[in-house]
């Protein structure tokens, strides 16, 4: 067959023509998405069949651009809504299949064979635009569900800061569990905004609940306690754990320059109420 006679522009036509069957066959191809059609339609506002032909039209007209843009379209409304990938990756073989009964359909209404060269150039710009469309589909799913879970960490994390005002003019930070350097800078974060917003001058910080802290953590410890310091704030440490202090002492680390230190928090909080 020459190129003229299976342009894709003839495909293209084919195709807007007998929408219809393409549509019959797919739900046919996609067992299990076809069932799910209505509710994934009413969850997330996501027409599959239309998306489906969307994806076609780019596929043979080679619109890369407008192609990738609806991946990454798509890959952020099925993560927002969280429906599955396994769902997707279904969807999308069903069109490349259906796809392809279309144009052996095409082909044989013609009653023409393909030209290998031909077949094969076909075959590059049809799988590649779908593969293409997939790639970018899962890293636009996989960047949305990273940002979501990075939000969602650090809301937790503000949580689990919890800045306790127990006077006008003092405030406890009890700290527990083990201190990595993420949570290390959420509390850097809190610490310095609740001093800038609430002005209180003393902030006890108890360390007894405290199960690990890396050198680092604690070279940035070490800075939050200068921040709170240069901010008009006393900071006072309590509970501080044997194998800490020995961490400290064999790093050459002190705290005193910008802290002070007590036994527990029960005896600091005697002291200032």
């Amino acid at each position: 067959m020459s190129t003229k006679r299976f342009s894709k522009e003839k495909l293209r036509t084919y195709f807007n023509k007998n929408e219809d069957i393409f549509e019959n066959k797919l739900l046919t191809e996609a067992v299990n998405v076809s069932g799910k059609i209505n509710d994934i339609l009413n969850m997330g506002n996501i027409d599959l069949v239309s998306n489906a032909k969307r994806l076609v039209y780019y596929t043979i007209e080679e619109n890369e651009l407008d192609l990738i843009a609806f991946a990454k379209q798509e890959g952020i409304a099925w993560a927002g809504h969280s429906l599955t990938l396994s769902l997707k990756l279904e969807w999308v073989q069903a069109i490349r299949r259906t796809l392809w009964q279309m144009i052996f359909t095409l082909n044989e209404d013609n009653d023409h064979t393909i030209e290998s060269a031909e077949f094969f150039n076909l075959e590059q710009i049809v799988n590649d635009q779908i593969d293409q469309f997939l790639n970018n589909f899962f890293l636009s799913y996989s960047k949305y569900k990273d940002e979501m879970l990075l939000k969602q960490r650090k809301l937790v994390e503000h949580l689990s800061v919890p800045i306790i005002p127990v006077s006008e003019n003092v405030s406890v930070l009890p700290l527990i569990g083990t201190l990595d350097s993420y949570r290390v800078e959420i509390i850097e974060e809190k610490v310095l905004n609740e001093i800038g917003s609430r002005r209180f001058q003393t902030l006890v910080l108890d360390l007894s609940g405290v199960a690990m802290m890396e050198m680092d953590v604690i070279n940035h410890f070490e800075k939050i306690l200068a921040g709170i310091s240069m901010m008009g704030c006393k900071s006072i440490l309590t509970g501080i754990r044997p194998d800490l202090v020995r961490k400290m002492i064999h790093a050459g680390i002190r705290f005193e320059k910008d802290a002070e230190t007590k036994g527990t928090l029960q005896e600091t909080l005697k002291l200032y109420l």
